[in-house]
């Protein structure tokens, strides 16, 4: 059956993209737990496998149905474009604990003997002591399986939200949502996700929250029951190439032309990135990477966008055709 959100005239005026830490890290643990969702992320699991062995996950698990209700206090949505994992881990911290303990019993009743297991009965028992054990894992998992890729991360993602942005401002909302995933239908006044069970939700003049994933491939959520923001939850552009290597070094004639770090980050600039998430790709101080992309911009090769607290940089037509044209050759 399929799953609306139903727009108002207020609606089409409050739609907006944001960028989750604390989503990210749900679903990178979900993926551990789903081998469907694994086939892009296989460099990664690699990396992660030794540290993630020293987790246990079984209670986060324990609240991810195949099909039915997550638990909404555990991933609030963003209430900015960006937030930091400890402005949204603090939000989950402070849930009140009846409402918890209904929000995860609604859980566990979604997968078949949760809700009677030792570790369900425990939860419901005390859920005041739940949520801040739930909490203190995933801050856990956060520093184990997320935060050491966060800068690679969000650079995919930061990207992915300028290129829809862009798709919007050009073609319109019908546009934006008919290439966001292939699930995704837009007729009249209504968004359908025609995958996922039945859910009837009018967005009430709230707008819909935006949210691109890199883990959350193939599938498409949309979410949340009032009186929390509608949200749509989509896999990100690009997560492909993820994972992959770092381009070699740049050409030796485009560095005799810019300089070996600056062509190194001209090339390295396949997708718009931010200063931070260039250093961490080219193993560069931040500093270093902001002085040659200052110089870079000066010259006309880049042009730089601001998306929340974050500035993204991109290539020019003058830029591209340097780094893959007979200089980039």
């Amino acid at each position: 059956m399929p799953f609306h959100f139903r727009f108002g005239p207020a609606d089409l005026l409050r739609c907006r993209f944001s960028i989750s830490p604390r989503w990210e890290t749900q679903e990178a643990v979900r993926v551990l737990l789903r081998p469907q969702r694994q086939a892009y992320h296989l460099p990664w699991l690699r990396q992660i496998r030794a540290a993630a062995a020293g987790l246990d996950l079984r209670p986060l698990w324990l609240l991810m149905p195949l099909a039915g209700h997550n638990p909404d206090f555990l991933s609030p949505p963003p209430t900015g474009p960006s937030v930091t994992f400890e402005e949204e881990l603090a939000r989950v911290r402070s849930t009140d604990p009846g409402a918890a303990r209904e929000d995860l019993r609604r859980s566990l009743v979604c997968t078949p003997g949760a809700l009677e297991s030792e570790a369900g009965q425990r939860m419901l028992a005390d859920p005041a002591r739940a949520v801040r054990e739930l909490a203190d894992l995933y801050e856990r998992a956060w520093c184990v399986l997320v935060a050491p890729h966060w800068p690679r991360l969000r650079a995919l993602l930061e990207a992915d939200i300028l290129f829809h942005s862009r798709r919007l401002a050009a073609s319109g909302l019908e546009a934006l949502f008919d290439g966001l995933h292939p699930d995704l239908r837009w007729s009249g006044n209504t968004l359908t996700i025609t995958r996922r069970g039945h859910h009837d939700r009018s967005l009430d003049g709230q707008g819909l929250l935006l949210m691109p994933s890199a883990f959350v491939w193939p599938e498409v959520v949309g979410g949340y029951d009032p009186p929390w923001q509608p949200t749509l939850v989509y896999p990100a552009r690009g997560i492909g190439a993820l994972w992959t290597a770092p381009a070699g070094p740049a050409p030796e004639a485009l560095a005799r032309l810019l300089g070996r770090a600056r062509a190194d980050i001209l090339c390295a600039l396949t997708d718009p990135a931010s200063t931070t998430a260039l250093a961490h790709r080219l193993s560069l101080a931040p500093s270093t990477v902001s002085a040659h992309l200052k110089a870079l911009r000066g010259a006309g090769l880049l042009i730089a966008s601001r998306h929340g607290h974050q500035i993204l940089y991109e290539r020019t037509p003058l830029a591209i055709a340097l780094a893959t044209g007979p200089a980039g050759s």
